[in-house]
């Protein structure tokens, strides 16, 4: 039986696209036309699913590596209470778009409704910052929070680090980097359908017609990060490049069947477990990438949200 979108998701996709014709995806290396895409798209977003209330947004300034200010949010509930966990929230974007602005009512949801503060950071992108400032970036990050639990309420021993698509594969290279840089220590890695694998070019002709994420813009983002035939990839960067996943903490994965991430978040699933990693995993039937943002009403997509809050909840 060939695959098919979940009927409720293909209703949410239809009414994001519209009664017009399909747009004209860019062709591959055109980052310039993906991210004015993106921005349209998550204004969309934020109109179907808008921020909720209750959520306190302190802006902030983490220094990165080479001395550059990146600016950063801190979420969390109004009404605060005794310390407790907290997350570090890395956002998507195929490693070439998004920002904060876009992801505010998505962060601020997974807060309202876990209680769990985040801090997010403008992490820069590539081609502009190509490998390693995006991951370097977010491990600034990292350090940032542990270094300033006290001030904001959260026990050192509880950070996790939680990302979607791009982010969830930086979210993956900073568990690799607070590994093997002996910290910030981290109580869980929480990745969202993550971008891990730089060599998933090839298109799988069974997956080609239900891609949100194209093999194109998968060309494009991680030509962007590494440059054209890159001689040797970092496994921070593409974190399936990793030959060692032991010592990692506790993961959570989640993906659709229809998405072009699928079979590298499998593997890399299944590698963690050899590794002696305890890891979670969901494969979510009849879902393309991005599935709950533009169909966060269908059954699939509150099964997803369900689990990623009651993981945060357990933290």
């Amino acid at each position: 039986m060939p695959f098919a979108l979940d009927p409720q998701v293909a209703t949410g996709l239809l009414a994001l696209l519209g009664d017009g014709p399909p747009p004209v995806p860019p062709p591959a290396g055109d980052v310039f036309t993906r991210r004015q895409n993106a921005a349209v798209t998550f204004a969309v977003f934020a109109d179907l699913q808008p921020a909720p209330s209750g959520v306190a947004v302190t802006h902030l300034t983490v220094t990165a590596d080479d001395g550059a200010q990146l600016d950063a949010r801190w979420y969390a509930r109004e009404a605060g209470g005794a310390s407790g966990p907290a997350v570090l929230y890395l956002h998507g974007g195929g490693m070439i778009a998004g920002d904060l602005k876009g992801y505010d009512p998505i962060i601020a949801r997974y807060v309202a409704a876990s209680g769990v503060p985040m801090l997010a950071v403008e992490y820069r992108l590539a081609p502009e910052f190509p490998d390693p400032v995006p991951v370097r970036d977010c491990f600034a990050a990292l350090r940032h929070l542990a270094e300033h639990a006290d001030e904001l309420g959260v026990d050192r021993s509880r950070i996790a680090v939680m990302g979607d698509s791009a982010g969830g594969g930086l979210a993956a290279g900073v568990a690799l980097l607070a590994r093997d840089e002996n910290g910030p220590a981290l109580s869980r890695q929480i990745l969202v359908y993550p971008m891990l694998d730089d060599t998933n070019v090839t298109p799988d002709p069974q997956l080609v017609p239900f891609l949100t994420w194209s093999y194109d813009d998968n060309v494009t983002g991680w030509g962007a990060l590494l440059g054209e035939a890159p001689q040797q990839v970092s496994p921070y960067a593409a974190p399936t490049r990793a030959t060692d996943l032991t010592g990692l903490p506790p993961a959570y994965l989640d993906v659709g069947e229809l998405d072009i991430f699928r079979d590298e978040d499998l593997e890399y699933a299944r590698r963690l477990t050899d590794a002696g990693v305890p890891t979670e995993f969901h494969l979510h039937p009849g879902a393309p990438h991005g599935f709950e943002a533009f169909a966060p009403g269908a059954d699939v997509a509150q099964r997803a949200i369900a689990d990623r809050l009651r993981v945060l909840r357990s933290l």
